[in-house]
């Protein structure tokens, strides 16, 4: 496979992955299962890296923090007194971490909403009426690529994975086989245009070649980040749906 590394702006932070984890889960802000967020935040990063995608040291940082406090945690409490007797209980290894990311919590929620009063002030026009019917077209399709995250298409691809190793295990070829990424995004596009309609984001991933899925995942990213591909996705979890915007036309030259 060739190597393409990609870069996604989407990505916010090792807290931002912690906040998007611990509302998936549904777990308690204070009172986080260390073992199984420690899991799943590590799975992720396993699934950056084998994608190629450019994992920031703080990322590894925040990972051994949690493998700290997860192996802190399994350590037996031992209870100190005071000169009087009177037990004093040990800090809670997780104190630190939650204190944080409830901050953060708060000023993620401060810019959204600070984001939706500039979308809000934008909207205040000074000049006669106009036409906007296309430009309130192009800003509901961009409203709804931007609802979907960097963390909701790694967690679809690494469903598609569990489901493809289910119905039949992972072939990988003694022989390296280079599987131009190019290639493969100008695959997607004449299924897109051909086909006309929106596209379940497993149908994109047909065959079960390791490298070939990978490729895949890679070049729904990089067509994403050109904006020659739209995501849909109607609720948080629920399935996503790719569909073609109106720059697919450029690239029929190329």
């Amino acid at each position: 496979m060739v190597e393409y590394l990609v870069k996604i702006d989407a990505f916010e932070g090792p807290l931002d992955l912690l906040l998007h984890l611990i509302n998936r889960l549904e777990i308690d802000i204070y009172d986080i299962p260390v073992s199984e967020i420690t899991g799943q935040y590590v799975a992720y990063i396993h699934t950056m890296q084998e994608l190629e995608l450019d994992v920031a040291s703080e990322y590894l940082v925040m990972a051994a923090t949690l493998l700290s406090i997860k192996s802190r945690m399994l350590l037996p409490q031992q209870e100190e007194t005071l000169m009087d007797d009177v037990p004093v209980e040990e800090e809670d290894p997780r104190e630190e971490l939650v204190n944080r990311l409830i901050e953060y919590r708060k000023y993620k929620e401060a810019a959204i909403k600070l984001k939706a009063k500039e979308e809000e002030r934008a909207q205040v026009f000074t000049k006669p009426p106009s036409d906007l019917s296309d430009f309130a077209i192009n800003e509901q399709v961009v409203k709804q690529q931007s609802d979907v995250t960097i963390y909701d298409m790694i967690g679809a691809f690494q469903k598609m994975l569990r489901r493809k190793k289910l119905q039949k295990p992972l072939s990988t070829r003694i022989t390296r086989q280079e599987i131009p990424i190019e290639k493969r995004m100008n695959e997607i596009i004449e299924d897109l245009r051909i086909n006309r309609v929106k596209r379940h984001f497993y149908d994109l991933f047909p065959a079960h070649q390791k490298e070939y899925l990978v490729v895949t995942f890679l070049a729904i990213l990089e067509l994403m980040k050109k904006q020659y591909i739209h995501i849909e996705q109607e609720r948080n979890f629920s399935d996503i749906y790719i569909y073609g915007s109106e720059k697919i036309d450029e690239l029929r030259d190329h």
